[in-house]
């Protein structure tokens, strides 16, 4: 069985190729993919050549771990159903090629209990799910605070400050310096940092992967509060001890989301209670997705860079 696939074969060297599919077992399902995000914080350093040593990592690879499509296969026993429509992170299914992430594809090899069954009315945006998952894990669970301050309005930004929202949260601040991301929906402010006056921010989340803005942002805590870091960062993070010192900073680092987090941001979204809407800004079909990526990686009005692969054969 084959599928066409991006390949990502080296640094900016990205294209549509067909691969051979790893034949299917026992409790794997095969899904058609409908469409898949493209991420731009891990996806971006491997398409640059950035991304420090990671477990998994090395050329070529097919990208993408936020993917949305149909169940067409099901091998043994399973919870899911031919027909489901499955939120996808990745698949590891390519005999050519390796599968860190693996959900670039229009069609995907996995076992079933990688994968989560969602509405299909979600469309695009179940492939928003990763993402959203990610900004709950972050402030979920105990000794956690929700954020006074966010740094950077992209999608994780914006998720982060809806489900601070949600959560019954004060509205956060919310920093941007990029004019084509400070556009808000109003239950929010969103300023830049030379507009605020405020050096009493009992908890900053780092959403802009900038290890660059560190020392300003623990001048901008009280004494004790907490960083969070939310981002990817590929260069080693460093600070000026004596300001840390000084105000007693505590740093946190968020990781990736688990299955607790994907039911509660599912629940999230089905109550009503956190929107995916307007987050998706481009949908490319994915026939362009040498182009998709450059754009996504280059255009900063791209918050969020769709492939639609349903015309892809």
């Amino acid at each position: 069985m084959d599928a066409t696939s991006v390949l990502l074969s080296g640094p900016r060297d990205l294209a549509l190729e067909t691969l051979e599919l790893q034949a299917p077992v026992s409790g794997d399902v095969v899904v058609e993919i409908s469409h898949s995000g493209i991420s731009t914080g891990t996806e971006k350093l491997f398409w640059t050549g950035e991304m420090p040593p990671f477990p998994g990592m090395g050329y070529p690879l097919v990208p993408g771990y936020e993917s949305t499509g149909e169940v067409v296969d099901v091998i043994g026993a399973s919870p899911l159903r031919v027909g489901d429509w499955v939120f996808v992170p990745g698949a590891n299914c390519y005999s050519e090629a390796k599968g860190l992430f693996g959900g670039a594809s229009n069609r995907i090899v996995t076992p079933a209990s990688r994968i989560t069954k969602i509405d299909r009315t979600l469309g695009p945006e179940g492939a928003l799910l990763a993402l959203a998952a990610t900004a709950r894990h972050a402030m979920a669970g105990l000794d956690k605070s929700l954020p006074d301050l966010i740094v950077g309005h992209g999608v994780l930004g914006r998720l982060l400050a809806r489900l601070t929202i949600a959560a019954g949260g004060a509205a956060p601040t919310v920093w941007e310096v990029d004019p084509n991301r400070q556009a808000s929906d109003g239950s929010y402010e969103v300023i830049t940092p030379d507009e605020d006056p405020r050096c009493d921010y009992g908890c900053i989340y780092d959403a802009s992967g900038k290890p660059e803005l560190l020392n300003e942002l623990i001048s901008r805590i009280s004494k004790g509060g907490e960083i969070v870091l939310a981002g990817f960062y590929a260069e080693p993070l460093s600070f000026a001890f004596p300001p840390a010192f000084i105000k007693e900073a505590r740093f946190r680092i968020a990781a990736e989301w688990n299955a607790e987090d994907m039911v509660a941001t599912q629940q999230l979204i089905d109550g009503g209670h956190l929107s995916l809407s307007g987050l998706i800004t481009h949908n490319t079909d994915a026939r362009s997705a040498k182009q998709a990526y450059a754009q996504a990686f280059e255009d900063s009005a791209c918050f969020k860079m769709i492939l639609d692969w349903r015309n892809v054969a």
